[in-house]
């Protein structure tokens, strides 16, 4: 009932987002988190920061909250249910970890079977898959700390991210361990905000 995780973002995180960082993050958000898998690594990669793991499904929220006591870091990392950054108002991040819903509608049922037994919500990104990124880039301002970074997933959707938010500056990583997409790229991206 929840998202298998497979982000090739943990690549990324063992290597501690650097040099994209200003400095050691304090404050960390993994935004649609599913069952945490993300933001407890990010919580062991930087084991002096808080992490706020937040989403809106329930059920991916329980076995997050499970997650985060199996790893022992109910400490540092906070489970929240949330509509993206509703219910975080006043919160600001050193570092963001997204991997939203991206999947565009035409691409939706052609996805392989392994996709079939995850909650679609968590895939159906709208009708350009971008719907959910333009949702978290409207207030990325309010929630970011400056000399912060975001980091993103985008499926195949490299190009088309690319050319919605060409101010983002976005950074299109190549990755040793993963497997490309099938526009070339890895789909993940970073932004430092200076």
């Amino acid at each position: 009932g929840v998202m298998i995780p497979r982000s090739p973002m943990a690549e990324l995180l063992a290597r501690r987002v650097e040099p994209w960082l200003a400095g050691e993050p304090k404050r960390i958000l993994d935004l649609c988190c599913g069952c945490g898998a993300i933001g407890i690594s990010a919580a062991f990669a930087f084991p002096g920061a808080t992490v706020d793991l937040v989403d809106i499904d329930g059920r991916a929220l329980e076995l997050a909250e499970r997650n985060v006591g199996l790893h022992g870091v109910s400490g540092r990392v906070r489970v929240v249910e949330s509509d993206l950054f509703a219910n975080l108002p006043d919160a600001r991040y050193d570092l963001i970890l997204c991997n939203p819903p991206y999947v565009p509608t035409a691409e939706l049922d052609g996805l392989p079977d392994e996709f079939s037994h995850e909650p679609r919500h968590g895939l159906f990104g709208g009708a350009d898959g971008l719907e959910v990124w333009r949702r978290i880039l409207a207030k990325l301002d309010v929630h970011m700390e400056a000399g912060g970074a975001l980091v993103g997933e985008v499926g195949n959707g490299s190009a088309a991210f690319g050319a919605a938010f060409p101010e983002l500056g976005a950074i299109w990583l190549d990755l040793d361990h993963a497997e490309p997409q099938a526009d070339g790229s890895f789909g993940i991206f970073v932004a430092a905000v200076r």
